[in-house]
């Protein structure tokens, strides 16, 4: 038993049915608070995660206060 971060996990569901052949599948992940990325191949059935990485200050609440502030200024712009 392993555990594996949302990305993996994603990349490995993607791929259950994906048995013949070599694949690469790059999987973005982008949450609430983080944004993660995972490289994986798939080559006869066989997973491998070639690389894993994020950013626990990246995410939707990030992208949400950057609109937010964008229309406030816009806001203030005409008044």
């Amino acid at each position: 038993m392993r555990i594996i971060n949302e990305p993996t996990a994603a990349a490995i569901a993607y791929g259950l049915d994906k048995k013949e052949g070599e694949k690469n599948i790059l999987v973005f992940d982008l949450g609430g608070g983080t944004f993660d990325v995972s490289l994986l191949t798939i080559d006869n059935g066989v997973f491998e995660v070639v690389a894993t990485n994020g950013d626990t200050h990246l995410g939707g609440e990030d992208f949400d206060q950057r609109v937010m502030e964008h229309f406030i200024k816009l806001f203030k712009k005409k008044t």
